[in-house]
């Protein structure tokens, strides 16, 4: 038997196609007439299934016998004889879902009822459907009502949606990644792509071979790099710096679209003002930064390229996880309305997401400032740091963690332990035990993406509906939800199925979901369609006007700082290292599922540092090494030493926990969204 569904992995949201014989998947490929994947799946989408099999999986509710001994006096007496009649294996018991559900419904009503509503927290990921998301904010808000959600785009592309509403009023691609095909030229920036979204470097490394020039900007040379016509390695902290002097370029040399500008836009004359009286828009500042001279010449040559072709931009992680990366994301905006590469075909922004819903869960309005389809909530609460500090100060006591692993993928591990040691009770859906699962008090196995029906949305904000591909018994989250929901006596969530929620969603999202029916999506389940949908999809946003209240673009100017590497560079004064982290292409975030296939586990069990051969000597009587930077350190990890970096500069994946990857980075964060700095952090090699 053949199932269409949906991949599991990241935000290029591939259409699958699973063989599956007596309820287990034997194989999974990809049909040519998909949409998104044209026939095409990259290593975890191909290989990466086991998780769903594995006998890893968290199969039943699990609570810590420690917390029913801490709390055994004041239980209710039902309650308590329902889990004493449970024997404790290995410090937990595993009673039935009602039970559970009981117990943390009884122990939330107690906190918030010591110490209000607002001592309650929950933090989503984006591995769940938009059923599931809409409902853990639906929860948060309505049932508990406590403002305190947010999900893992604070460790991604928050700064992209604060970025892109800021200057067009919409902070979503513009362009379906099949417009690949109809673009002249492509700058990717802070986007290792074929490691982090291979299928859409696919796409583009063949647009390249039709014709089209590409422009790759990151702080080492990558595999991408070799495809391009102009190859920028630029300093640790640069983006804005480069990004504005584009812009400069353009403006000096007159390459902006004049009646674009004028009929699309507002604030430009000021902009223009601004960038040409600021001394690090011009691209001749790089001809002092030594190493990096070349950028003095190749800068404006993209620039021409740019604003002279059909232009695309696409970025990832690499210009959102920077103390500046809002500002980032608004200067690529800029660029694109002042050449008029937005709004036509082949021309836009495809900021590439990293899990397969990040797009949908913001959506949903799982954010601390955005109710569902991004209107203003009632209260604004805390982004997950704040969340951490209140953890800490004693104001938050209960968190509900859903298939985020914050004891392992954010900043300052040492912090975070602190805090989550600081609450008094802790729930946490999940299919693995991982680091978070160690802190719960209560632990709900959930079932997987591949078990599940439900509406994932892609980077492109294509939505695909998923359908099970084998079946089990475990809840799906949103049922656990609801289940709390129902123990707590509220009328808040009461839902047979997941349909009868996106029915809601429809209604409650109806500026991009109204007119996506389940009916619509099942007969789309390989093309998918992209919001916003009413009687037909919307493949490219902004053809006429823009999402914002006056329909124009607002040019905004944010000036570079000089700091950090680029510093150090001018004054010769280089002391430690600079490190970065990302992905490699067979793990995914903290490897909960990748590394239950062992297809993928053998061909990457640790995280690796790369060094430069630049700095070969520095490490040349070492066996391992330990990066310390202020925060923390890692622990002892091998190194390779390669000719990609450039001197200085050092980088690793975090996909296993053992390495402590996320202890070095610290609470330097994107000054508007905070979200983390995993991209840049001094460290000293030990």
């Amino acid at each position: 038997m053949q199932l269409d569904s949906v991949c599991a992995y990241c935000g290029v949201g591939c259409d699958i196609t699973a063989t599956v014989q007596e309820n287990e998947i034997k194989s999974i490929t990809a049909k040519k007439e998909g949409t998104v994947s044209e026939g095409q799946l990259c290593i975890k989408g191909k290989y990466g299934f086991d998780f769903a099999q594995s006998p890893n999986r968290l199969k039943k509710a699990r609570i810590k016998k420690s917390f029913i001994d801490k709390n055994e006096l004041f239980l209710p007496k039902a309650l308590k004889s329902a889990l004493l009649a449970y024997h404790d294996k290995d410090g937990y018991i595993y009673p039935s879902l009602e039970t559970a559900y009981q117990l943390t419904a009884w122990k939330l009503r107690q906190i918030t009822s010591m110490h209000s509503n607002f001592s309650f927290a929950a933090i989503g990921g984006a591995r769940g459907n938009c059923e599931s998301s809409y409902l853990l904010q639906k929860f948060t808000r309505k049932v508990i009502n406590s403002p305190h959600i947010d999900n893992c785009a604070r460790v991604c592309h928050a700064p992209t949606l604060k970025g892109m509403r800021s200057i067009i009023g919409e902070g979503a691609a513009t362009n379906p990644f099949s417009d690949i095909k109809k673009t002249e030229f492509m700058i990717v920036i802070g986007s290792n792509t074929t490691e982090a979204h291979p299928i859409v470097a696919n796409k583009v490394i063949s647009q390249v071979k039709n014709g089209a020039s590409l422009a790759v900007v990151d702080v080492r040379d990558i595999t991408l790099s070799k495809k391009a016509a102009y190859n920028c390695v630029i300093p640790h902290e640069a983006n804005l710096l480069f990004l504005n002097m584009l812009a400069y370029t353009i403006i000096t040399e007159e390459l902006y679209n004049y009646s674009f500008i004028e009929e699309r836009s507002s604030g430009f004359e000021s902009y223009k003002e601004e960038i040409l009286s600021d001394p690090y828009a011009n691209p001749n500042f790089f001809t002092q930064v030594p190493g990096y001279e070349y950028l003095a010449q190749m800068i404006p040559q993209i620039a021409r390229e740019y604003a002279s072709k059909k232009s695309l931009i696409l970025w990832g992680l690499g210009i959102t996880e920077h103390l500046d990366g809002s500002y980032a994301a608004a200067s690529i905006c800029n660029l694109a309305v002042m050449t008029g590469n937005i709004g036509k075909e082949g021309a836009g922004l495809m900021p590439l997401r990293g899990q397969n819903n990040v797009q949908g869960t913001c959506d949903m309005g799982c954010l601390p400032y955005y109710d569902p389809d991004y209107e203003q909530p009632l209260i604004e609460g805390l982004k997950t740091p704040d969340m951490l500090d209140a953890m800490l100060r004693g104001e938050i006591k209960a968190l509900f963690n859903m298939g985020e692993d914050i004891a392992h993928i954010h900043t300052n591990q040492t912090k975070i332990q602190k805090a989550l040691n600081a609450l008094d009770f802790i729930v946490v859906n999940e299919l693995f035990e991982n680091e978070i699962t160690k802190y719960a008090d209560i632990v709900f196995g959930v079932k997987s993406a591949y078990e599940k029906s439900g509406v994932y949305v892609n980077a492109e904000r294509r939505m695909h509906l998923s359908q099970p591909l084998i079946s089990n018994d475990l809840p799906d989250d949103w049922e656990v939800i609801q289940g709390i929901s129902k123990a707590l006596e509220s009328d808040k969530l009461d839902y047979h199925d997941s349909s009868e929620i996106w029915s809601e969603v429809q209604v409650k999202v109806p500026k991009r979901f109204s007119g996506a029916s389940y009916e619509k999506l099942e007969k789309n389940r390989i093309q998918g369609l992209q919001w916003p949908v009413f009687e037909d999809e919307t493949p490219i946003l902004h053809l006429e006007s823009f999402r914002t209240k006056d329909g124009l673009a607002h040019f905004r100017y944010k000036k570079w700082v000089l700091r950090g590497m680029v510093n150090e560079l001018l004054q010769d004064k280089r002391t430690d290292f600079y490190l970065t982290s990302g992905r490699v292409i067979e793990h995914y975030n903290n490897a909960a599922q990748t590394k239950e296939s062992e297809k993928l586990l053998k061909r990457h069990r640790e995280d690796v540092v790369l060094v430069s051969s630049e700095d070969a000597d520095f490490f040349a009587d070492k066996e391992t090494i330990t990066l310390r930077s202020r925060y923390g350190k890692s622990n002892p990890l091998k190194f390779k030493v390669t000719k990609n970096i450039k001197k200085g500069t050092l980088f690793v994946s975090f996909h296993h926990a053992k390495s402590h990857i996320n202890f070095v980075f610290g609470d330097e964060a994107d000054e508007l969204t905070k979200t983390a700095r995993f991209k840049s952090v001094k460290v000293r090699v030990e």
